[in-house]
């Protein structure tokens, strides 16, 4: 080998990229999801175990007791006498009752919108996608008007009807309708005399069972862990969701309000075992719908 070729391989090794900065790059974001993410979970897992002056003292992430977890359950099951069971009836009664209405009004809305030709159609797209991308908070004030105009300020309706507004899901179910039903299949079933409803509830409907499926997730994991609606339009404690009352169970923890929590047995171990029963059911619900999550992605993503 010549001197020069020796020269030219010894630059082009100079020149080569260090194959250890990809991995150092990957370990420092590891490092921080285990900081911001990870660890404050293991931690809300751990602390219902020890009681308030151990979450003081002892390791973040020790393990305290059975017998601690066993106390902070009936301390908190004791708050203002079961408060704590009314607000997950209720979040369940919302959540479930507007998750209802929101599959009987956006499964046929996304359908009629994609496989369909009415006067004012394209207008009626358009504004359910400015609608969709709004923030929901813009919304709020006008949503209240409204109830209030009609009576319902207080009622259950106030939350499930705003609750089943959803463009999101109406968009959904169009994205789903317009790319991935065989034109062909409807066509066919048209000439051998199916009606519009019959071509939707016997063809269409069984067809985009991934959609629906991801359409109800979505809804239901939104109306559980809605806070500002219902915070707004119910006044009385008895009707609170289980998102807002974990902000008056705040309010009422001596560490984070001395005042008004003295005297009660809700302290930080407590607020912690409240926050993971909270979205207990939102958990669940992801790990045995995981399937039927990822059909539903897919079921947009290619043409016939």
């Amino acid at each position: 080998m010549t001197q020069t070729a020796v020269f030219l391989t010894a630059v082009r090794r100079r020149i080569r990229p260090s194959r250890t900065l990809p991995f150092l790059v990957v370990g420092l974001l590891l490092a921080l999801l285990l900081l911001f993410f990870v660890l404050p979970v293991i931690w809300l897992l751990l602390t219902p175990s020890k009681t308030a002056g151990e979450v003081v003292r002892d390791n973040p992430l020790s393990f305290g007791s059975f017998h601690q977890i066993g106390t902070a359950w009936r301390h908190l099951f004791a708050f203002q006498d079961g408060a704590m069971t009314r607000w997950l009836r209720n979040s369940a009664v919302y959540s479930g009752g507007s998750l209802i209405l929101t599959l009987a009004v956006s499964v046929p809305a996304g359908y009629a919108l994609a496989l369909t030709n009415f006067r004012g159609r394209k207008t009626l797209l358009v504004i359910t996608l400015v609608t969709m991308i709004m923030p929901q908070a813009t919304l709020v004030l006008p949503i209240f008007l409204e109830l209030n105009r009609f009576h319902l300020i207080g009622t259950i309706w106030s939350v499930i009807l705003p609750f089943s507004f959803y463009p999101f899901g109406v968009y959904l179910v169009y994205i789903y309708f317009g790319s991935s039903l065989p034109r062909d299949l409807l066509s066919a079933a048209r000439i051998d005399g199916c009606t519009e409803w019959q071509l939707f509830s016997r063809i269409a409907l069984p067809l985009a069972k991934p959609v629906v499926g991801l359409v109800a997730f979505f809804s239901f994991v939104g109306n559980w862990n809605n806070f500002f609606l219902p915070y707004l339009v119910l006044p009385n404690s008895e009707q609170f969701p289980v998102q807002v009352g974990l902000n008056q169970l705040l309010t009422s923890t001596p560490s984070f309000n001395p005042v008004a929590g003295a005297g009660l047995n809700v302290t930080i171990p407590e607020l912690a075992l409240a926050i993971l029963i909270a979205i207990l059911p939102v958990l669940v619900l992801f790990v045995f719908s995981q399937r039927t999550l990822v059909s539903g992605m897919l079921a947009g993503a290619s043409k016939e």
